[in-house]
């Protein structure tokens, strides 16, 4: 099994996640400033007599200076852009959404290129300005500059072609619908993260077994089941999660059960617990944004069911290649088998999705046509629990419909449509 993205270790997330923050780019764009200042006088030797002589430090310090002016204006206007796309996801689609927007790689780039290019400039001029760089030193400041120009250049042409679709409701539902579907991917391919599944009825926790309590309050946001293992391994016993990555727990909590000598600063250094959900090891995430989506495009203040039904649309893609984690399938050989996780299963995820749309659509005829009609994909499905729990969910939405929709035809066609039927 290949390594993911759900299976990460706690310093590879952490490290990815530091990755996605707009001032590590920008710095390593304004790392090209002390690169220049370092590599001026040894790289000088390469610049031919003419050109050092029909070019000065004055010279390249006025282009420099031209950079700096221009990028802290467009540097600004692009963050009012940012902001304001925020905005408007957050009052058109769902607030959730922000994660995403932030961690957008062409805006991040795009922004880091403006804002490293005006540190970069601000450097240079430093260093020019000081009378220690002149001669072959200055051109070659110059090349650097050059090179930063074609950077932006290149960042301003990929910014124009973005802001078309920047915050936009089907750009952001996309977005939305592609870290679901890759959240849930990583799940078929490691069920449980490749723990066994801890069900109701399949396992009864042993007597001896001891509790250890949550230290903060939070959503976990990351297990690092490696290093848990490794753990678990040493202690020579098993651990039973009662939380699995997306729950909130609260301080003093129950967070799982251990036999064996298992250390609490072992666990703690597996999990990682912050104030909000994350979509990397947590798919019903995707799944809820998604609806929410369709939640607010219901709402009377927008009254959007074109949106409604797009979202089901992708909900159906999403949720079309889910094999629930529970099946006994998924348990042959698990990567970690001292470790008993409760696992995301087909009802979990269909109530998260489809029911909340149901209910909110209720007295909405063509929402709840396209409704059924995804529900009854997904019970055609090659998935067994997929499909009984489709046929299930189908039976509550039309259960909800019916009493809301004043015409007779509209029931009667609703009623056709239901899976079972």
């Amino acid at each position: 099994m290949a390594l993911t993205r759900a299976t990460l270790s706690k310093s590879f997330y952490r490290l990815r996640r530091l990755s996605r923050k707009l001032w590590i780019r920008s710095a390593l764009i304004a790392l090209l400033a002390v690169v220049a200042a370092l590599t001026a006088r040894p790289l000088a030797f390469l610049i031919p007599d003419p050109m050092a002589a029909g070019l000065t430090e004055g010279a390249v310090a006025e282009i420099v200076r031209i950079i700096a002016s221009s990028m802290l204006a467009v540097t600004i206007f692009s963050l009012s852009i940012m902001v304001a796309a925020r905005q408007a996801a957050s009052s058109q689609v769902t607030p959730r959404t922000h994660q995403l927007l932030i961690e957008d790689t062409t805006t991040q780039t795009v922004l880091a290129t403006f804002l490293g290019a005006f540190i970069f400039s601000l450097v240079s001029l430093i260093v020019l300005d000081t009378g220690y760089f002149s001669g072959k030193a200055a051109v070659v400041i110059l090349f650097f500059t050059l090179l930063v120009i074609g950077l932006v250049v290149i960042a301003i042409l990929r910014w124009i072609d973005h802001l078309s679709e920047l915050g936009s409701v089907i750009e952001t539902t996309r977005k939305v619908e592609h870290v679901a579907r890759d959240a849930l991917r990583q799940r078929v391919e490691w069920p449980c993260l490749g723990a066994r599944a801890l069900t109701e009825g399949m396992l009864e926790i042993p007597v001896r077994a001891m509790r250890l309590h949550a230290w903060s309050t939070g959503y976990i946001q990351h297990i690092d089941m490696a290093s848990l293992s490794e753990a678990v391994r040493a202690s020579h016993g098993q651990v039973f999660l009662l939380a699995a990555p997306g729950k909130f727990v609260t301080e003093g909590q129950p967070l799982l059960y251990h036999t064996g000598d298992l250390p609490e600063k072992a666990v703690r250094s597996a999990f990682t617990i912050s104030d909000s959900r994350v979509f990397d090891q947590d798919p019903r995430f995707g799944v809820i944004v998604l609806t929410e989506i369709a939640q607010r495009a219901l709402s009377p203040g927008i009254n959007d069911p074109g949106t409604a039904i797009d979202v089901i649309s992708r909900l159906q893609r999403v949720l079309l290649g889910f094999r629930d984690e529970a099946e006994a399938k998924n348990q042959i050989d698990p990567h970690y088998p001292s470790i008993w996780m409760p696992p995301v299963t087909a009802r979990t995820l269909l109530r998260d999705s489809f029911e909340p749309i149901a209910r909110d659509a209720a007295d909405t005829v063509e929402v709840q046509i396209r409704l059924q009609k995804a529900l009854a994909a997904l019970a055609e499905g090659s998935d067994a629990t997929m499909a009984e729990a489709a046929r299930d969910s189908s039976a509550r939405a039309l259960e909800m419909a019916l009493p809301h929709l004043p015409l007779d035809a509209h029931r009667a066609r609703l009623e056709a449509l239901a899976v079972g039927r």
